[in-house]
């Protein structure tokens, strides 16, 4: 009697949606758009101001203009929602790191059996990566009206603060996948 060389159904999920969610929450840190401010007062029609957690950009939309490192004459950066998001993204993105390497060290791939308590370590780790970004992500929605903007300026989520929203769960969901393993640990004790 052979024993089965198949990865569990659960391990294969957590490193799939993992580093996708990884790539999300990467971009959305990265990329200066949590936060879209277009129709503002004495400004183009096609004028939109992009507030990330790092910069602010302005662009004419028309002709594609783009401009990053604008002042932030507002205290938009002195915010808490902002500065909090500025700690826990990055913590998050190091923390997904951490947990993909115990992870792939966890689940068998070059192994008869897989490490289960390596590989539900591995998810707990994730899940709370995963938790790190939500927080920020949430906040930062929750604040999204009250953050300082330009007056008269319409107000709108943008895709970084999406892409951090889609890969905290991603994240999440791939680590409570890892944790199922420490199910294997208990059947075998």
């Amino acid at each position: 009697h052979l024993p089965s060389m198949r990865t569990p159904t659960a391990m294969i999920v957590g490193l799939v949606l993992c580093p996708c969610g990884l790539l999300l929450t990467f971009t959305g840190t990265v990329a200066p758009n949590w936060r879209q401010v277009s129709h503002i007062p004495d400004q183009p029609i096609d004028f939109v101001l992009e507030q990330g957690i790092w910069d602010i950009c302005k662009e004419q939309q028309s002709s594609h203009d783009r401009l990053c490192g604008q002042a932030d004459e507002l205290g938009y950066f002195e915010q808490v929602p902002v500065r909090v998001a500025r700690g826990m993204m990055p913590t998050s993105l190091v923390l997904t790191l951490l947990g993909l390497v115990v992870a792939a060290l966890g689940v068998r791939c070059w192994q008869k059996e897989p490490r289960h308590l390596l590989a539900g370590v591995a998810g707990l780790v994730l899940l709370l990566s995963g938790l790190l970004s939500l927080v920020p992500a949430s906040w930062y929605t929750h604040e999204l009206w009250a953050l300082p903007a330009p007056a008269g300026g319409t107000l709108v989520a943008g895709y970084s603060l999406v892409l951090s929203y889609l890969g905290s769960c991603l994240e999440i969901l791939g680590g409570l996948a890892l944790t199922l393993s420490f199910h294997h640990c208990c059947k075998e004790r």
